[in-house]
C-alpha cells in the first residue's frame, strides 16, 4: 500500500537545529482503519511553508510562542523533537462511503498516511489538482490578509516580499478592477513569478511610492522599512510577516507620523473582523480551495522532492538562497 512500510506510516520529525529524520509512526495511524466520524488518508503531495518551517528547523521559535505555534495534529514539543507541518493533500481510503476515493486537504504534518476526524479535512474541488492543493493554507492566509487590508478598485498596491503568501496576496489584489499591483523583492528572479501572476515587479529601490496600501510579507527588517517608505499619506501598511524570536526595529521616525501611516497586523489564526460574523473557518478554507482553480498558480510551486529525500534536502530548501516559493513534497504512490 502506498505510503506505508510494513504496516507503518512514516513521518518527518525535526530533531535538532538544522536536523531532521524520518520516523516510523506505529500508534496513531490505525493502518486502514477509521473509527466513527474519522477518515484514513494516504498522502499524495505536501507543501513546505518555508518561512514558518525555517524557524522550526533552525530552533528559532520563541519560548513565549510555543503554545500559539503548535500546528494542528503536531506531535512532540518545541524546540525539539517535533513533527510539524500543515499542508498535506491525500486520498481518502477509509471512512464514510461518500468520502472514499476523494482527494482532500488537511492541516497535517509531513506524514505518509494518517487518520483524523472527517470534519478536519477539506475536499478539493474537481478542477484543483492535488499538487496545487498544497497551497491551500497559504491561500487562506492571503485571503484573510486581503480582508484585513480592504483594498479597493484602482488602488496602487505594493506587496513587499515575494514568498508564497506575498505572491498570493499580489495575485488576489491584482484581480481588483484597475488596481496597480507591484510585487517587490530583492530577488529579481521573482519577476518571472510576478509576470505569471499578472502583476508588476520591482526591486525595492525602483518600486513606486505613494501607495494606497502596502502589504509586508518579507519577514525582514529591511522589508518593513521598504513597506513604510512606499506607503502614501494616511495609507495602510499591513504587517503579515512573523519574525519568531527575532527583534525587529521599526523605523517610526522621519515621515511616519507626518504622513499619518496606519500599521496593522494580520494573522490567519482568526477570521478577519470584517468577515468574522458571517464566515466560519470551514467556509474560509473552502473559498481558498476554490481560488486555487487557476493554473497560473503552478508558477509558484517548485518541482517535487520525494518524501524520503527530505532529511538530506531540508537545509537547502529552508535556508538556501532564494528560489523556493512552495516546495512540493511527493509521497509514495503519487503520480
Amino acid at each position: 500500500m502506498g505510503g506505508q512500510v510494513n504496516g507503518q506510516a512514516q513521518a518527518l520529525w525535526y530533531v535538532g537545529p538544522n536536523r531532521a529524520e524520518i520516523r516510523d509512526e506505529t500508534s496513531a495511524v490505525g493502518l486502514e482503519n477509521a473509527g466513527p466520524g474519522e477518515v484514513h488518508i494516504h498522502a499524495l503531495y505536501g507543501g513546505i511553508s518555508r518561512g514558518t518551517e525555517r524557524l522550526v528547523f533552525t530552533g528559532r521559535v520563541p519560548e513565549s510562542e510555543y503554545a500559539r505555534m503548535r500546528a494542528p495534529f503536531m506531535a512532540g514539543n518545541f524546540p525539539f523533537p517535533v513533527k510539524y507541518g500543515y499542508a498535506t493533500v491525500g486520498r481518502v481510503v477509509a471512512g464514510p462511503d461518500a468520502l472514499i476515493g476523494r482527494t482532500a486537504f488537511a492541516l497535517y504534518p509531513h506524514q505518509t498516511a494518517f487518520t483524523l476526524p472527517a470534519d478536519r479535512i477539506a475536499l478539493l474541488p474537481a478542477d484543483v489538482p492535488a499538487s496545487r492543493g498544497v497551497l491551500a493554507a497559504n491561500m487562506e492566509t492571503a485571503l484573510n490578509a486581503l480582508w484585513d487590508a480592504a483594498p479597493g478598485p484602482a488602488d496602487r498596491i505594493a506587496v513587499v516580499g515575494a514568498g508564497a503568501v506575498g505572491s498570493l496576496c499580489a495575485w488576489l489584489a491584482g484581480k481588483l478592477p484597475g488596481a496597480e499591483v507591484t510585487l517587490v523583492d530583492i530577488d529579481e528572479s521573482r519577476a518571472a513569478v510576478a509576470a505569471a501572476l499578472g502583476v508588476r515587479f520591482a526591486p525595492p529601490g525602483r518600486a513606486a511610492e505613494d501607495c494606497d496600501l502596502v502589504i509586508h510579507a518579507s519577514a525582514s527588517q529591511a522589508g518593513l522599512a521598504t513597506a513604510l517608505r512606499l506607503a502614501g499619506n494616511e495609507a495602510t501598511v499591513l504587517e503579515l510577516s512573523w519574525y519568531g524570536a527575532a527583534e525587529v526595529a521599526v523605523p517610526l521616525g522621519e515621515t511616519f507620523h507626518s504622513r499619518r501611516l496606519r500599521l496593522i497586523s494580520s494573522q490567519v489564526g482568526q477570521v478577519a473582523p470584517s468577515h468574522r460574523p458571517r464566515w466560519s473557518y470551514g467556509r474560509r478554507m473552502d473559498a481558498a480551495l476554490a481560488l486555487l482553480a487557476d493554473p497560473v498558480l503552478d508558477a509558484m510551486i517548485t518541482p517535487a522532492v520525494d518524501f524520503h529525500d527530505l532529511p538530506a534536502q531540508l537545509r537547502r530548501i529552508l535556508t538556501g538562497p532564494g528560489g523556493v516559493l512552495c516546495q512540493l513534497i511527493r509521497y509514495p504512490g503519487a503520480a
